[in-house]
This record gives structure tokens, C-alpha cells and sequence, in this order.
């Protein structure tokens, strides 16, 4: 049909469902009953995408394609269009040219995270940093003004949050450098300029006798069957606690005694292998029953088109009175760490089950088969462990 023309365009005229008129390399005239839409179709990262790029005729035919081919350039640099749009529209503060905020929010758009995590570090952006440097350009930003903000969200008590604020600023930085933008990093200059902090590690039970006790006190547990379940394949599987919780039956052969998690539920975004023990496949029959006409494993109980709270699983713990302190959802991860490394098994094999991101550059090409057959043999002996502590008394 060949690409749009003005007049064209002008002699459209809606019939009785939508229709598309493509101008070339994803950009189209979307029309309807209400009017005519500019739209660019795209694929990034493997998954396709629309945006908007406005109405015609407030949006002519030229401007459209400037627009078009601007978005183009985005993904060129990796950068999501869309998700850049969406940021600039939703954002307190004007993205201008040439300064920190466009920087900054071009780096975000790039970052494969977990929904909560971005929603925690857009906050950040959005409420400690852009409002204090947004408006700069980057070239210009000193590392006193860094350390004015980091100092700011320090005096509110925040001391993790104001060493999160310098290592957020630190990699947007380091993005422009990548980009040929700016020579330097201020945040290099501000080494021990923050008060001292020690991230806490999530509570955890790493004493034999202690998790035996543990053990016993799950199968214990006087609450509802689906709860019960959730925690006794919390030791057994040690996954995060997000990942548990949001486990679906599309994802588990029962046969092969495998539960294959989705690459957009793991932290890392790539797909990953549990093995399940004799006793973890006996934990997922049993529920079967009860659960496998929905979704999810363990669905809410409110709507079983939900999946279970993410507090559940602490709230169980603290119900069998073990405080946040001495254990939580997420601790079951440290445990088997710890104790499976006691026993001599190779880190690279914890680590793989473990689904941590591996900064050696040379092992951190993550495949989700590593280690496959001796990971099978480790979960099947981490089970029987188990069973041995929870039965000595």
C-alpha cells in the first residue's frame, strides 16, 4: 500500500471496525469510530509493545514520524520507549534535555527488576534525587551535592537508605559514562563519607538441633492445611518467598518431579529448575486435592484468583511463636545455605539452586540446567536431612 501521505490521511474515514494504516518500521494510523490515533509497534526485550505517539491531525503525519524515529533511537540504546513515556507523564518533574532527570530516568527504564523492587527505587528516584539534581546537568553535579542528599535522607534515620541513594546515583553515573556522556563518577569521591552501616541479614535458624525443632513445630501447625503445606516446602525448597507463594500447577510436572519457574517471577528475570525430594513431591500431592481446580498452589483466601498473602508465611511463623527475629519466610534460604555448605557440598551447586546472581563474569552466564543432576541429588539429601533433624529429639 505504500506509506502515508498527508491527503491520504485526510480522506480516512471510519467503517465499522477498527483498521490500521501502516506508514513502515512498526509506526501506523490506528482508525475508528472516534478518531485517528498515531501508534508505534515495537518489540523489546522480546516482547511486543504499542505506544502512543498521538491524535491526528493535533499530531501531523511529520510529527508522527519525528516521533517515530525518536523512539526508534531509544531502542537503539536499549532504552524502553514506552516505559520512558510513561515515567515522563507520571513524574512530579519535567524530563528536560541534557540533564540528570532525562539521564536518570533513561537508566531506570532499563533495569530488569522485580515489580517491588522498581516501585521501591522509581520512589527513591522520584521523592530523594530528582527533586534535588533532576533540573542539573549531569556534567556539572559535584560530589558535595550528592552528599548533600544522601545527608538529607540520613538525617531522617534512614542510614541504608541514604547508602542505597549514593549507590542508585553512583549507577546512573556510571550509565552516562557507559554512554559517552559524562568522563566521571562523583560518587567515587564520597568513599566513608556516609555514616557507617551493616545490612542485616534476613532472620534466619542455622542450628541443627534448633531447625529440628523448627521441623517438628511446622508439622505441628494447627492453621488451615494450605498454610500448613506453604510451610513445610519452605525448608524443603528454599525458593524466595514471592516465588512459594505465587507458584501456579501449570508450572509443575509431577511426574518428573520438577517445578520450572517462569524467567518474570525469578528476582534474576531467567527461568529456573526446583527439583522436587520425594517429600516435597508428597507435600504438593497432598494438596492437590484442595487446590489444583485454580491457579495457584496456594491461593488467597479471600479469591482463589489471587495467590496467598506475602505475610502469610511470617504471620504462621510468629503464630508458632517464633519472633521476626529469630526467623522469617525468607530466612529458610540462609538456613539451607549455611547447612548445606557445612556439609561440603560445592558452592557453585548451592549458589545455582539458590538462583543468586553470580558476579564472577565467567560463571555468571546463569543457566537454568546447571548442575541439573547433582542439584537433584542435593535437594533429594537436604530433605532426608531434614527428616533426620525433625526426628532426633
Amino acid at each position: 500500500m505504500g506509506k502515508l501521505t498527508a491527503q491520504k490521511i485526510k480522506n480516512l474515514t471510519p467503517g465499522t471496525k477498527a483498521q490500521k494504516f501502516f506508514d513502515g518500521e512498526g509506526l501506523y494510523l490506528l482508525l475508528n469510530k472516534s478518531g485517528k490515533y498515531w501508534r508505534y509497534k515495537y518489540r523489546f526485550h522480546k516482547k511486543e509493545k504499542t505506544l502512543a505517539l498521538g491524535t491526528y491531525p493535533t499530531t501531523s503525519l511529520k510529527e508522527a514520524r519525528e516521533r517515530h524515529q525518536e523512539a526508534r533511537k531509544q531502542l537503539d540504546t536499549d532504552v524502553d520507549p514506552g516505559l520512558l513515556k510513561k515515567i515522563q507523564k507520571e513524574s512530579n518533574y519535567q524530563i528536560n534535555k541534557n540533564t540528570f532527570s532525562e539521564m536518570a530516568w533513561e537508566w531506570f527504564s532499563k533495569q530488569e527488576w522485580a515489580d517491588s523492587h522498581r516501585i521501591k527505587q522509581r520512589g527513591r528516584l522520584e521523592n530523594d534525587v530528582i527533586p534535588y539534581l533532576g533540573r542539573r546537568p549531569p556534567k556539572e553535579i559535584t560530589a558535595k551535592e550528592i552528599l548533600t542528599v544522601c545527608k538529607r535522607v540520613e538525617s531522617r534515620g534512614a542510614i541504608d537508605g541514604a547508602h542505597r541513594i549514593k549507590t542508585i546515583c553512583s549507577q546512573i553515573f556510571r550509565y552516562g559514562i557507559a554512554k559517552g556522556d559524562i568522563d566521571s563518577d562523583p560518587c567515587r569521591d564520597l568513599r566513608k563519607a556516609l555514616t557507617s552501616y551493616t545490612p542485616k541479614n534476613m532472620a534466619a535458624i542455622t542450628n541443627p538441633v534448633e531447625v529440628g525443632e523448627l521441623m517438628r513445630a511446622i508439622d505441628g501447625y494447627k492453621g488451615s492445611d494450605i498454610t500448613r503445606t506453604a510451610l513445610r516446602l519452605a525448608p524443603l525448597l528454599f525458593v524466595r518467598p514471592g516465588e512459594l507463594r505465587q507458584a501456579e500447577w501449570s508450572e509443575f510436572d509431577l511426574k518428573k518431579a520438577m517445578w520450572r519457574i517462569p524467567a518474570e517471577k525469578m528476582k534474576m528475570k531467567k527461568k529456573h529448575l526446583v527439583p522436587l525430594s520425594k517429600q516435597a513431591l508428597a507435600c504438593v500431592k497432598e494438596i492437590e486435592p484442595l487446590t489444583s481446580h485454580g491457579k495457584y498452589l496456594f491461593p488467597s483466601v479471600r479469591t482463589a484468583s489471587r495467590p496467598m498473602s506475602d505475610n502469610t508465611i511470617n504471620a504462621a511463623l510468629r503464630r508458632m511463636g517464633y519472633t521476626k527475629e529469630e526467623i522469617t519466610g525468607h530466612g529458610f534460604r540462609s538456613t539451607a545455605s549455611t547447612l548445606l555448605h557445612e556439609a561440603g557440598w560445592d558452592s557453585n551447586i548451592v549458589e545455582s539452586q539458590l538462583a543468586h546472581k553470580d558476579e564472577n563474569q565467567v560463571r555468571g552466564a546463569y543457566n537454568h540446567a546447571s548442575y541439573l543432576l547433582q542439584r537433584i541429588k542435593m535437594m533429594q539429601d537436604w530433605a532426608d536431612y531434614l527428616d533426620k533433624l525433625k526426628n532426633e529429639s
